[in-house]
């Protein structure tokens, strides 16, 4: 489980950020985690400061040396 803060990297869209919390969907019946993210390149896509929340299956750790990210 990522910890509120770190920084992931969703596998589908590629857009990076930062874990601000967490949420929940029911899919398909079954109760599943979610991760509110506030995306970093979330200017990019036209959503400036936007949150994305996805199932947290869809997002890795990111690796960031130095805030090269950011």
């Amino acid at each position: 489980m990522f910890d509120v803060g770190e920084y992931v990297v969703h596998q589908n869209t590629g857009h990076t950020g930062r874990v601000i919390g967490y949420g929940h969907q029911i899919l398909n019946g079954v109760y599943v985690t979610t991760l509110k993210v506030l995306v970093h390149d979330a200017e990019i896509i036209g959503r400036r400061g936007a949150i994305e929340e996805d199932l947290y299956s869809a997002w890795i750790e990111c690796q960031i040396s130095n805030n090269s990210l950011f």
